[in-house]
């Protein structure tokens, strides 16, 4: 169940697909919430924007564990050393984003004494805090949702760089087959 320079386990591409698409999925859900006028409907979406804020996180946070048991995958193709920092800066922030972008969006509610729900449950209660400080520091939800989509962009051309120009299997190997060895 250990990545290999070959395969990756189907937990790593699992996690990979899932987070990647929660976040997406998220962002585009954000941006149009953010369009709609006040109102019940309104909050019925942010209720739910914020139930599955929660799940990503707990998403990323087993992402980034299971991550660090295995390590990053070995590069399958030779690339200049930028290219090397570069890849490893891109995926350190899409990690680190992962975390920011739903502890941001907890920081925005519970510091505006919204609470916290969970798909109909309630993780903290409304107005059970209200904290200036962290409705201010998750003010910079927003910005970091625009760096991450910069950064998703930066991603999706190194996977199509690695399948066009250097045909080396790296996004094969992303889907779960198995290449080279």
């Amino acid at each position: 169940m250990k990545d290999t320079r070959e395969r990756l386990s189907a937990v790593t591409v699992g996690l990979h697909w899932l987070v990647a698409a929660a976040i997406i999925g998220m962002l585009a859900f954000g941006l149009y919430i953010e369009d709609m006028e006040r109102g019940p409907d309104k909050g019925t979406m942010m209720d739910l924007h914020k139930s599955i804020g929660v799940t990503i996180l707990a998403l990323a946070a087993l992402r980034i564990l299971w991550r660090w048991r295995n390590g990053f995958p070995v590069a399958l193709s030779a690339m200049p050393r930028w290219q090397h920092i570069a890849a490893h800066a891109v995926h350190g922030l899409l990690l680190l984003a992962t975390v920011l972008m739903p502890l941001t969006g907890i920081m925005i509610s519970l510091g505006g004494g919204h609470g916290l729900p969970l798909f109909g449950l309630t993780l903290v209660a409304e107005g059970a805090t209200k904290l200036e400080i962290l409705k201010t520091i998750g003010e910079s939800h927003g910005t970091i949702a625009w760096i991450l989509i910069g950064v998703i962009a930066v991603h999706v051309l190194a996977a199509a760089k690695h399948q066009v120009i250097d045909r080396d299997g790296t996004l094969r190997r992303m889907l779960g087959r198995r290449v080279g060895g």
